[in-house]
């Protein structure tokens, strides 16, 4: 066990913990909207029914965002399973932090996708009553969906830079929704009023014996369910929501706090989410109240903790060391390092002079003669690990011997993806 002891394995722990509740709350909402999007796509009335099933394929689109935000939420819930099972707190939180962007790119994807379902619940509902114009709304839905799509996309790719980019934007485009939401809201007021007044106007006609074969067949209203932008959205068990201002529970800052502190999540994901759920939608860059920063930690400590994309201070071109060997890939994978395991998973960013120093220097093939090069180190470790245990190491066992090199190697344990 590394320095700090018990005091830094409880703060593993309380981290952990706050992932799994957090990855519990966004499943929640996204398993909601998941059931709401079932009960429209087997409509025949409404949006699944209309124009010979026309809409069906914007229900579609949000299933298929859906897909993504499940896989990305089962992820973090396999790194946050690996990390209980790892004895040392700095893997543990290494391993945590691999989780983080899964579930910060859900958690803001997981907004996303409950105004996209208002929209389609809106729209099911008036074209189950007759209210709006197939074409119109077909050309409306259309639009709203290219508003959405450019930050679903970023969101599932899991680029930081992207991510990053899409989390400072997300205040914003909401707060655009907003609006969209209720012009379309407004339009289907105006087009209701005018339906009553035809129905006025048919009464009228009706009245009349002489021109009794005209007759109109306009649908009879129903009460309208309201709709209300975000709903699919709510933090925290002791959350008030009022359309889309929802009061954030003290339990939900708190355990932000634990995840932003650890380096988990990222600053200004959180304070995107806090922004729309307090209904502060159009404060895309403008301050959260004090007590708000304060109570999720913000400072200078706090922001360095997990830098992402290529805003990081030198990080562009600092290369991406692999800690598990990517020429014995084969053999990491025999011992179950796949999925969200996969040994890409395990990178770190070094300065050049440290990485070539690890790797005995500028030129790699002779570095490889070297019996203190890394990679020939880790695997000569490995291997010996594997003899005298008599069998094949697990990935806990494996990352337990990685750390320890790792922290004699002065290499930093903060895992960024190898991937290109």
């Amino acid at each position: 066990m590394g320095p700090g002891g018990a005091e830094d394995t409880g703060s593993a722990l309380v981290a952990n913990l706050a992932l799994l509740g957090a990855v519990d709350e966004v499943s929640a909402s996204t398993h909601r909207v998941s059931r709401e999007l079932s009960r429209l796509k087997a409509s025949h009335q409404g949006i699944a029914g209309a124009g010979n099933g026309l809409f069906v394929r914007y229900v579609e689109y949000g299933e298929r965002q859906l897909r993504w935000m499940d896989a990305e939420l089962a992820a973090a819930t396999q790194l946050a399973t690996a990390a209980s099972q790892v004895e040392e707190p700095d893997m543990q939180l290494a391993l945590l932090r691999l989780a983080g962007p899964r579930l910060e790119a859900a958690m803001m994807g997981s907004l996303l996708l409950a105004v996209w379902f208002d929209f389609l619940h809106l729209g099911d509902d008036v074209l189950s009553r007759r209210l709006y114009s197939v074409e119109r709304l077909y050309v409306d839905m259309d639009r709203f969906q290219k508003m959405l799509e450019p930050a679903m996309t970023a969101l599932s790719s899991l680029e930081p830079a992207q991510v990053e980019a899409a989390a400072d934007d997300l205040p914003a485009l909401v707060g655009h929704l907003t609006g969209e939401f209720d012009a379309f809201r407004e339009a289907v007021r105006q087009g209701a009023e005018n339906l009553q007044k035809a129905l006025v106007l048919k009464e009228s006609v009706e009245a009349l014996t002489l021109v009794s074969a005209l007759k109109f067949t306009l649908p009879a209203l129903r009460a309208a369910a309201p709709a209300t932008l975000g709903m699919g959205f709510m933090v925290g068990s002791g959350g008030v929501m009022m359309g889309t201002r929802i009061v954030v529970s003290a339990e939900w800052v708190e355990m932000m706090q634990r995840l932003v502190r650890a380096g988990v999540l990222s600053l200004p994901a959180v304070s995107a989410a806090v922004r729309i759920q307090a209904g502060q939608v159009m404060m895309a860059h403008g301050e959260l109240p004090r007590g708000v920063r304060e109570a999720l930690g913000e400072g200078p400590e706090v922001r360095a903790m997990r830098v992402t994309g290529r805003t990081g201070a030198g990080m562009a071109r600092r290369p991406r060391h692999h800690v598990l060997p990517k020429e014995f890939r084969e053999w990491f994978e025999q011992r179950g390092f796949t999925g969200e395991m996969d040994i890409d998973q395990f990178c770190v960013r070094l300065e050049q002079a440290h990485h070539q120093a690890i790797h005995g220097g500028g030129n790699w093939k002779l570095g490889r003669t070297w019996p203190d090069e890394w990679n020939q180190m880790i695997m000569s470790v490995l291997r010996q690990a594997e003899a005298k245990a008599g069998r094949m190491l697990t990935p806990t066992a494996v990352l337990k011997l990685v750390a320890r090199e790792m922290r004699r190697y002065k290499i930093p344990m903060n895992f960024v993806s190898g991937r290109r």
